[in-house]
């Protein structure tokens, strides 16, 4: 099989694919900012193709022999046009499919501005003419390796999440889905919503933390407020802070409050639940 590019690759997804297509005996290009941290993270052998998507000449050469492309785009102002720009280049090289990773409820005009990016390069590149998958992600059981800092010293987290019930996804299980899908044409033109197999609180993601980590670990319910501004304090751009708060808004709104059966679907086994990525995650969350 030709070989797959893989956007994001050095990221908590991208680089579980790069993972999981050459367990397949997939050839992969990787697309990375940074050549060294990618060295790091991904190994000596992949191959790496060096660029960004705010130069367009970067990502028109790493799509040269290429015939199916991963697409992720993180969280970005320019997200749309990056999108775009990368649906177009890909469409013009030829690419026989596109496998987009997006998130759960992307719709173009949506007052959330993250689901409004993600709606409208989903919308492009259904319009695209190249063949191609959505996967539509849950909110992520990883996000919670953004807090490994406080649940260290003090045993605590701090979340504008409210009550609410959120099927929550393993990274590893999107990764493993998207690696089935891109290597088969049979999923083109579909678009999978991800999720877990339950949907919990952050209240119950605690005392499962707890568990796993063999000490009290507390979830600690903050205003939308209080949240930016700690977010923008702990270093996240203010407009990147106050897109986040909005997100657990919707979640709270009941965005992420229904599980699927797509991962089984896709992978053909069931997507792990949160205790088990707890005890996965134990090590990055107490420093070992």
């Amino acid at each position: 099989m030709a070989t797959v590019l893989v956007t994001g690759a050095a990221g908590n997804v991208g680089s579980r694919v790069v993972t999981e297509l050459g367990e397949r005996g997939i050839p992969v290009r990787a697309f990375v900012r940074d050549p060294d941290r990618a060295a790091a993270v991904l190994g000596g052998e992949t191959e790496l193709a060096h660029g960004d998507f705010a130069e367009p000449a970067s990502v028109r050469r790493a799509l040269d022999g290429i015939e199916r492309m991963f697409l992720l785009c993180a969280n970005d102002p320019r997200q749309v046009e990056y999108g775009t720009n990368a649906i177009d280049a890909a469409a013009a090289a030829g690419v026989r499919q596109v496998v987009m990773l997006s998130t759960i409820g992307a719709e173009a005009g949506s007052p959330t501005v993250f689901l409004d990016q993600h709606g409208r390069i989903e919308q492009h590149l259904r319009g695209s003419g190249t063949p191609a998958v959505v996967l539509r992600s849950s909110h992520m059981m990883s996000n919670i390796l953004g807090f490994a800092a406080t649940i260290r010293q003090v045993g605590r987290f701090f979340l504008p999440a409210g009550d609410a019930r959120i099927a929550m996804v393993d990274p590893r299980d999107v990764a493993t889905a998207a690696a089935a899908v891109l290597v088969t044409a049979e999923h083109d033109g579909s678009t999978h919503v991800l999720t877990g197999p339950e949907a919990i609180t952050y209240t119950e993601v605690a005392r499962r933390l707890s568990s796993a980590l063999g000490r009290p670990i507390e979830y600690v319910d903050v205003p939308d407020e209080a949240a930016a501004v700690a977010m923008a304090q702990g270093g996240l751009p203010q407009w990147l802070a106050e897109q986040v708060v909005a997100v657990f808004g919707a979640l709270r709104g009941g965005l992420n409050a229904s599980t699927t059966s797509s991962v089984r679907e896709v992978t053909g086994r069931e997507p792990r639940a949160f205790g088990e990525f707890a005890r996965w995650a134990a090590p990055l969350l107490v420093g070992e």
